[in-house]
């Protein structure tokens, strides 16, 4: 797995009421070694991390274990090897536990005969909430759902069903909230709001993890990635930091300048520099060897050869050159 830098403490918990024994930096979700075979298939391979309070994605392709790992955190699946704890307990042998944890299945898990109001408020009842369908009411409310519709929940596009899951998982204030690929189904309006609601949940102390295969997604739940690959943790941390320790691997960075044919020569001649191709008469193609090196010559060589530079653009520093090269590595 790549290695990071230890990650800064999760912000201070602001968990819902009765969830006792939560301090500010603690440790919500953690897997020691967790490992997951069906028969001679191994899903999950020695995955091990520590997660806290905020906004955490799950990445990797399908197949590669997120839902088995999802399956394992929240107690509906015992590891065939290591172990899991969820705020400090077992989920799979705790009722205590299970109960602060909310589930968004990716399969569809909605009871055909019942209305949205009546499915969510079953789920509240089953967390033995005082008054069921006050808290039923405000979770569809705040997923944007009517209360009084009346429709059965079949006759729901896919969309509005994926709405009454999440409503159905945050509905009793859980501290840890597990979601595989939550966003399935939803417009572009209703992706906002839900990612908006997910950062709200985890700012207001729950841990959020968050499956999903799609990059542009996972850029918004913020930058905190897991990245499993073929059953494995293959890294952890801010995906730019991820990007940064690949050593191995040349930097792709695009410069626009003033003078950019001057400025080409004279990066052909640095020694971060591996390669320079001249786009257009602005703009300049560089691989860099070590891109901390090429921050720092970049000015000064453009300085040099009496070039004004526009713009400096790393051009494989997103989440999606991260994501190709861990999967491939």
């Amino acid at each position: 797995m790549t290695s990071l830098p230890p990650p800064p403490p999760p912000p201070p918990q602001g968990g819902p009421a009765g969830s006792p024994g939560l301090a500010k930096g603690d440790t919500m979700i953690e897997a020691k070694a967790a490992t997951k075979w069906f028969g001679d298939l191994v899903a999950v391979s020695d995955v091990s991390f520590r997660i806290g309070a905020g906004v955490t994605a799950l990445l990797g392709p399908n197949g590669a274990g997120k839902s088995t790992m999802l399956r394992m955190l929240s107690g509906q699946a015992r590891p065939s090897r290591g172990e899991i704890h969820i705020v400090g307990g077992d989920p799979r042998t705790d009722p205590d536990v299970r109960r602060r944890i909310g589930i968004v299945p990716q399969q569809e898990a909605v009871f055909e005969a019942l209305t949205a109001l009546e499915f969510v408020t079953l789920s509240a009842r089953l967390s033995e909430l005082d008054d069921p369908t006050s808290a039923a009411i405000k979770a569809l409310e705040i997923v944007e759902l009517d209360t009084g519709d009346k429709r059965r929940l079949p006759t729901y596009s896919k969309g509005m069903r994926q709405r009454v899951k999440i409503a159905q998982c945050i509905v009793h204030e859980p501290d840890v909230v597990l979601l595989d690929e939550p966003l399935t189904g939803l417009d572009p309006r209703q992706r906002l709001a839900m990612v908006e609601l997910f950062h709200t949940l985890g700012n207001d102390g729950m841990c959020v993890l968050i499956s999903s295969h799609v990059l542009e997604e996972v850029e918004r739940f913020g930058s905190n990635v897991l990245v499993i690959a073929k059953g494995r943790l293959a890294a952890q941390g801010d995906f730019h930091a991820i990007r940064a320790l690949m050593s191995d691997r040349p930097l792709r960075v695009l410069v626009k300048a003033e003078s950019a044919r001057a400025l080409a020569a004279a990066l052909v001649a640095n020694e971060a520099v591996l390669g320079v191709r001249l786009e257009d008469s602005a703009t300049i193609s560089v691989e860099a060897a070590d891109g901390g090196a090429f921050g720092l010559a970049i000015a000064a060589l453009a300085q040099q050869v009496g070039a004004t530079l526009i713009e400096v653009r790393p051009l494989d520093d997103d989440l999606e050159s991260v994501f190709k090269y861990l999967v491939n590595r």
